[in-house]
């Protein structure tokens, strides 16, 4: 596992669903998540791995891009930015999920992902807008269901749309799974 070695946009008291006083360290944080198995996101090499996958959330949204403050002008992380390349260039399958997406729509123009639909539908789907934004960066975002992945062959891009759907866990869970085996089966 690896992250950036940044300071995260603003941390966030989830149980108030405010910003904290404090600040924190994206690779910091990441290594409480995986428990200290994690290195920076600058030592991530193409070279020595098969393929690469991004989670989603509002980290990927604040903190490897700046997609929440700035939507389509978005900017992406230099490092995010290199692997997402280095790997592309390398052949080798890049999964997103979540609003990740946006990340190889931004770097790899052209692309095509999914975010889930591009309707809201009564609010199932309430970040439905992330379609166009991705259109106007140059990608083409094509609609799935939560629980369906989405393989662009050309660019060994697998994306499924996550959290972007107001859902149950267990769809959520079948479209990642997806989203993993559809990179499993890029790298045959």
């Amino acid at each position: 596992m690896f992250a950036p070695d940044i300071d995260q946009m603003h941390a966030i008291d989830h149980t108030k669903g405010e910003p904290m006083d404090i600040n924190r360290n994206v690779l910091v944080e990441s290594a409480r998540i995986a428990r200290g198995k994690i290195s920076s996101l600058s030592n991530l090499k193409a070279t020595d791995y098969d393929a690469v996958i991004f989670p989603g959330g509002f980290g990927a949204a604040k903190n490897l891009s700046s997609f929440a403050v700035d939507g389509a002008n978005m900017t992406v992380n230099t490092d995010v930015e290199r692997v997402i390349k280095e790997f592309h260039n390398n052949g080798k399958p890049i999964g997103l999920c979540c609003i990740a997406p946006v990340l190889a729509a931004r770097v790899l123009p052209g692309c095509e992902v999914t975010v889930g639909q591009d309707k809201d539908d009564g609010g199932s789907w309430p970040y439905a807008g992330t379609a166009g934004a991705i259109a106007t960066m140059g990608a083409k975002h094509v609609n799935k269901n939560v629980d369906e992945a989405y393989t662009d062959s050309k660019n060994k891009i697998v994306t499924t749309p996550a959290f972007m759907c107001e859902t149950k866990f267990h769809e959520i869970f079948d479209g990642v799974g997806k989203m993993i085996d559809g990179v499993l089966k890029l790298l045959r």
